[in-house]
């Protein structure tokens, strides 16, 4: 009498997975990981205007690193993790302070302890001309009695930035309303990534790929 016997099954007493089911979980596996990267480590970010020229021009499509001033919560943007602070000449977006739906873009002049003043145009941070070869002017006419052509001495408290366009003569920056705080950063430009033309209809190609300084 002869003996049978059956092979084993591979995975004995399991389902595979449908098709379907494995493509929802990789589209939900996708999602969560851009979320992840969007909320802690780079996030993509559109200019709008011209407050940043010449150094960013309208349509530059740009990306900022998240993590480089600390790891934040989401939605509280209260630092949980502290790596770094900002830096004079840093590229910088914030949470505007008089609107925190919108999102600006500026560079920071002052940091904690500054003292800023500007005469005549030209802007002294702790009484020397700032180091910054990218702020530039396209209107010569010089008007007295105003923050935008003459300020301070402004003493930067702690926790806070002074921040200015490079587009000096058009810029809505601390001028105006003076401080960012930390708790409103959203992280430093790094890099243009894409730039488009709207007035040309036309890719700006030599500025894609260009790191930012």
């Amino acid at each position: 009498m002869k003996s049978s016997s059956t092979a084993p099954e591979d995975n004995a007493g399991t389902k595979p997975k449908s098709r379907l089911r494995e493509n929802v979980e990789a589209i939900l596996l996708a999602v969560l990981l851009a979320l992840f990267i969007r909320t802690f480590i780079v996030q993509a970010f559109k200019i709008p205007s011209g407050s940043m020229e010449d150094t960013l021009l309208i349509g530059d499509h740009i990306l900022v690193s998240k993590f480089i001033y600390g790891i934040r919560m989401p939605f509280s943007n209260a630092t949980v993790v502290p790596i770094g602070e900002p830096k004079r000449g840093d590229i910088v977006v914030f949470k505007f302070p008089q609107d925190p739906k919108m999102d600006f873009i500026k560079r920071v002049v002052g940091i904690p302890g500054d003292v800023v003043e500007c005469r005549n145009k030209v802007v002294y941070v702790n009484g020397r001309p700032e180091d910054n070869n990218h702020a530039v002017h396209k209107d010569a006419f010089i008007i007295h009695g105003n923050v935008r052509d003459n300020f301070g001495p402004i003493n930067v408290p702690e926790d806070s930035l002074f921040v200015m366009g490079d587009n000096r003569d058009r810029s809505n920056d601390s001028r105006y309303w003076k401080f960012v705080k930390y708790s409103q950063l959203r992280g430093k430009a790094f890099m243009i990534y894409w730039s488009w033309d709207k007035e040309d209809f036309a890719v700006r190609w030599r500025r894609i790929g260009d790191l930012l300084h």
